[in-house]
């Protein structure tokens, strides 16, 4: 596999996949590659691919544990607002 500025595959951001493999893609759909060069850039295309997929799971699992516990944080916030409201004298009326 061709490295992108040194970095392994798994270095690699997600951006960075992506953009090599629409280049190989690109490179396939124009006829820029000779057979012999044909399977290892289908190889490479394959990794970056099992790459992204791998970043996109991870992602998501962040961006629900993040959203499960700002769920969870939202409710004794909301409890919190509440009786604070409640302890806090009202407010004088500037007009009084």
């Amino acid at each position: 596999m061709s490295k992108s500025k040194g970095k392994t595959a798994k270095d690699l951001r997600y951006g960075e996949a992506a953009a090599r493999l629409e280049q190989i893609l690109g490179q396939i759909e124009e006829g820029e590659v000779d057979i012999d060069e044909l399977s290892g850039l289908v190889e490479e295309a394959a990794r970056l691919v099992t790459l992204c997929r791998e970043k996109i799971q991870a992602a998501e699992v962040q961006v629900k544990t993040i959203t499960e516990q700002l769920e969870r944080a939202e409710p004794e916030e909301t409890e919190g607002a509440t009786e604070a409201a409640a302890e806090s004298p009202p407010l004088l009326d500037p007009r009084d």
